[in-house]
């Protein structure tokens, strides 16, 4: 597993962005030079985040997101489980 964010990756099951080894690593958002932990869904070659909108919900129960502009910057919480082995094997 690299050290690199995929470009787009999305919270919601149903998405084909949805990738939960991932998510377990815990992804870091900037956007604005703000750092978000609200964000549902994210792509940063396109600059955009979609965020819920409050607590309104659509017909099947899933939150309203809005999808907001701008430059988007990506990262892991955790290390790799590969990279932290590879650490100890060059010391």
């Amino acid at each position: 597993m690299s050290d690199t964010p995929p470009d787009r990756l999305s919270t919601n099951p149903r998405s084909p962005f949805f990738d939960m080894d991932v998510l377990q690593r815990g992804i870091g958002i900037r956007f604005k030079d703000r750092v978000r932990n609200d964000v549902e869904e994210y792509c940063i070659s396109e600059g955009w985040i979609r965020v819920a909108a409050g607590k309104t919900r659509d017909r099947h129960g899933n939150p309203l997101t809005i999808k907001l502009n701008g430059p988007v910057e990506a990262w892991f919480e955790t290390p790799a489980p590969d990279a932290e082995e590879k650490a100890a094997d060059v010391e």
